[in-house]
């Protein structure tokens, strides 16, 4: 019984070791994916790494294509008899550089090839390669590097370079090797899938000596490269490097937007710098000049810096306190007690709406915000604020306020809505009433906003109660689809849009004669309204929000210059360049033009900087 116990054990493991010894000689001999030339033959996998999609604006005109370049390898073992002087000589090198690459290339590997000159262009290329077939050892591969013609948009539009280290090691899909280039901020980095393309793979025989045996299985498992997809934006690229000429020795930025789609038609920051210097061989040392100016160009005021509305935010306490019934657009409040003077003007500017968005009226705004928090049936004052301001921020945060509006770059900043956690922090719960929080009538005090939002806050008015996503991406591919759903969202206030037309006139007159007469246009009406931002460390900052035509706007734009003053004067006429060569193709006020261009501000670097 035992012998036979015995004899099916060992009849099993014979059985399973005769089974793993047949399939071993199917994968080796049998199996012609698995087979091999040679014992010391191995497989080299190439991945071929595809042209990054283009991105062109609104006309189709490009704002980054490629640079077709050609980078030279070397592979130690196969320099044969150089001739190292006339080598340097034809590659315009010095024999140091040539000694430190070759060593370098010949510590990493005598039989692979290493990298020895990057990105020559295809002028340098063409002067090289015919003496090259002298010189065994070194071949070329085809690369590309990012231009932009236009010279603008550089916040916006964003950067590649090298897989940052972190990154590379914490992918979750291997995709990405060393050295690979990468969208680093912008439109670059939030599109970089789809800019990206699809590697393709090839695989080759190498024998021992690293040489080249030919295409693995006749190429059967090998895949082809696929292009990315180009981008299609919504900016126009002739208004953009117009407002960068406006935008001349000026700290500030300007954003325009399309209100019936959400798109953006121009977004500047500056001071700004010009995106090819980060691009190509300098790539480095540029970067690091920029980072260590200190106007920070890098820094994308449109989406990042941090504002008070100043008096822009009173067209937002007129519809919020229209559409809550605390006043109508006949309301006076001439009379009514205020803390706060009203630019020199007199009391009549307090008669009705109208007259008190022409004027900016600050008494009458006061007055509105105070009916606003006081709208409860709760007697204490100190509660009666909380559930006045409670009511308040949840309308006005409908507008965009304190949150991310979703724009498809990263970076974007929520910035600051006021709400009962703020204020109970500074003075305590059931400690505090409209009297210390009285300055957010008139877009101080503790509301910050960027530009993007102000000009998304005049596109709110433009559309007479909504906002659609701002987006700078307009189309995906050659048949321009792929966007995805949360760029175009629609996002309703709840205010009536009899509200927002109901100051229309007054806007209207802000422009043609109140705080923005030198944004005038006859042939264009333009609504509008001038803002100025305190700001403790310099002049306070200029702004002007403005939209039009009056009937179907086409284009709505926010503008800040910061240590201007006065926006009427400076973010004023500015934004009404910009909406005159939009709407016209043209800028018949040229002198005007001349003079924003050449005029400049005292600045305090950075002084905008996100809180």
């Amino acid at each position: 019984m035992y012998d036979g116990r015995k004899n099916v054990i060992l009849f099993f493991f014979f059985s399973i070791g005769a089974i793993f010894l047949i399939r071993l000689f199917y994968l080796q001999v049998i199996d012609p994916k698995y087979r091999s030339i040679e014992a010391t033959n191995a497989i080299k996998r190439h991945v071929e790494v595809p042209l990054r999609g283009q991105i062109y604006d609104r006309n189709h005109k490009l704002l980054v294509k490629n640079e077709e370049v050609y980078n030279m390898y070397v592979t130690p073992r196969k320099v044969k008899n150089l001739d190292t002087l006339k080598f340097c000589k034809v590659l315009n090198i010095d024999r140091n550089y040539f000694d430190s690459t070759m060593a370098l290339a010949t510590a990493y590997s005598k039989n692979r090839a290493s990298l020895f000159k990057k990105q020559l262009s295809k002028t340098e290329f063409a002067q090289v390669a015919d003496a090259m077939v002298n010189f065994k050892g070194f071949h070329f591969e085809q690369s590309f590097f990012r231009t932009y013609p236009g010279h603008t948009l550089a916040n916006a539009l964003g950067y590649i370079g090298e897989v940052p280290r972190k990154f590379y090691e914490e992918q979750e899909t291997r995709y990405y090797r060393k050295g690979d280039y990468i969208g680093l901020s912008g439109i670059e980095k939030e599109y970089e899938e789809e800019l990206r393309g699809e590697r393709g793979v090839a695989f080759t025989l190498m024998n021992v000596k690293g040489e080249d045996k030919g295409r693995y299985e006749g190429g059967a498992y090998d895949t082809t490269a696929v292009v990315g997809r180009d981008l299609y934006s919504s900016i126009d690229m002739e208004l953009q490097q117009l407002a960068d000429s406006l935008f001349q020795n000026k700290v500030g930025s300007i954003v325009a937007i399309e209100p019936s789609t959400g798109e953006i038609l121009v977004m500047g920051s500056y001071p700004t710098y010009d995106p090819n210097l980060l691009s190509g061989k300098a790539f480095s040392d540029n970067y690091m000049n920029l980072i260590r100016d200190p106007d920070k160009p890098t820094f994308n005021r449109a989406i990042s810096s941090f504002y008070r509305p100043g008096s822009t935010f009173k067209l937002v306490q007129a519809v919020v306190g229209l559409q809550q019934g605390v006043i109508t657009t006949q309301t006076s409040f001439i009379g009514a007690y205020s803390p706060m003077g009203c630019h020199g003007h007199g009391l009549h500017h307090m008669a009705n709406l109208n007259n008190a968005v022409q004027f900016s009226c600050n008494p009458y705004f006061y007055n509105v915000f105070k009916r606003l928090i006081e709208n409860t049936n709760e007697k204490s004052p100190y509660i009666g604020a909380r559930e006045g301001l409670t009511n308040w921020r949840n309308m006005v945060g409908k507008f965009g306020f304190g949150t991310h509006l979703g724009i498809d770059i990263p970076g974007e900043r929520s910035q600051l809505l006021p709400g009962l956690p703020l204020y109970d922090k500074y003075y305590g719960e059931n400690r505090w009433k409209f009297s210390n929080i009285y300055s957010l009538a008139i877009g101080e005090g503790e509301i910050g906003l960027d530009v993007l939002k102000l000009a998304n806050m005049t596109a709110v008015f433009a559309n007479k109660g909504y906002w659609i996503t701002p987006h700078l991406i307009r189309g995906v591919g050659a048949d321009k689809k792929g966007m995805r759903p949360e760029r175009l969202e629609v996002h309703q206030t709840g205010i009536a849009p009899e509200h927002f037309a109901s100051i229309y006139n007054g806007m209207e007159e802000v422009v043609r004669a109140g705080t923005a007469r030198q944004a005038y246009m006859k042939e264009i009406p333009i609504l509008g309204k001038t803002g100025t931002s305190q700001n403790k460390k310099g002049r306070d900052h200029a702004i002007f929000i403005a939209f039009a035509p009056r009937d179907n706007p086409q284009i709505a734009i926010a503008a800040v210059v910061e240590n201007a003053g006065y926006g009427g004067s400076s973010a004023g006429p500015i934004s009404s360049l910009i909406i005159e060569k939009y709407l016209t193709g043209k800028i018949e006020r040229r002198a005007l033009a001349e003079r924003m261009k050449n005029t400049s501000y005292t600045t305090v670097a950075a002084s905008a900087v996100a809180k």
